[in-house]
């Protein structure tokens, strides 16, 4: 019994200690900050309204900065030549039967550089009509994002489908209870909104992958089929047909310099 009650009086000790050191600690980590919050000069940050003559960065120059960045990967996706690439890598890879090779970054990488290649005349365009007059204040932010959206509407304009164009121009004609009708000139063309190209690009760009997949998938599938067949007449009916026609087909594929024609195909595919 007294050694509980004992016990009992040195944990207490043990509280009041901790309870005691807990509270000099406070007060000296909150002494530490008020002085340094005291000694630390003020700081503002002005980013001002944006001025006409450029030397302030505007507030609203900000918001469109942070938009454009927050939007880049779906203006990517959805107005640049990636969709269609990054597709037919993915149906090599599973045309070949290889699994995870090449990895998932090896083709996003790949289709990032190739893009960057297809869309570099757009993007000279795109600096030499728009950001560099904006740059040196010789048009409004306003006329810089339309004289920028021009030479991407070209270039979706040339990949889309007329089917495409069409039903997504009648398909705004239902919702706005408006009717647009269009002769082929370019000027007529190049007067549509966003909405209207921008989904009809990319389903065209859907129908082409689609459609270079599956002639991509015929050679292998060949090869597929003479392997099981072979292996069929042999007895061999417990061999996995996928194991013995992988190699054949990675070795027809290299043989023919599949990635150069491939790659090749997919660059002179953007007219």
């Amino acid at each position: 019994m007294n050694e509980i009650i004992e016990k009992k009086k040195e944990l207490r000790k043990n509280v009041k200690k901790f309870l005691l050191s807990a509270a000099v600690i406070t007060l000296v980590v909150t002494g530490f900050f008020l002085v340094k919050a005291y000694a630390a000069p003020v700081v503002t940050v002005d980013l001002g309204s944006g001025d006409a003559s450029g030397s302030q960065f505007g507030i609203l120059d900000a918001l469109l900065t942070v938009v454009l960045l927050a939007l880049a990967p779906s203006i990517l996706i959805m107005m640049t030549s990636f969709t269609r690439i990054v597709i037919v890598l993915s149906f090599l890879r599973n045309a070949l039967g290889t699994q995870q090779s090449p990895p998932n970054q090896v083709l996003v990488g790949l289709a990032l550089f190739l893009t960057l290649f297809i869309m570099s005349p757009v993007l000279t365009q795109i600096n030499e009509t728009a950001y560099q007059p904006y740059r040196a204040e010789e048009i409004t932010q306003q006329e810089a994002i339309e004289r920028a959206t021009v030479p991407l509407k070209e270039f979706m304009i040339r990949q889309i489908y007329t089917d495409d164009l069409n039903l997504f121009i009648s398909i705004s004609n239902e919702k706005t209870d408006s009717q647009i009708t269009l002769t082929g000139e370019q000027e007529e063309l190049l007067e549509l909104d966003m909405q209207i190209v921008v989904p009809a690009f990319i389903t065209s760009e859907l129908k082409r992958a689609f459609s270079i997949g599956f002639l991509l998938f015929i050679p292998f599938l060949i090869i597929d089929m003479v392997v099981s067949s072979t292996l069929m007449s042999m007895g061999m009916v417990m061999l996995p047909p996928s194991t013995i026609a992988l190699p054949f087909k990675i070795m027809t594929f290299v043989l023919v310099d599949g990635w150069g024609l491939l790659i090749g195909t997919l660059v002179s595919g953007f007219k």
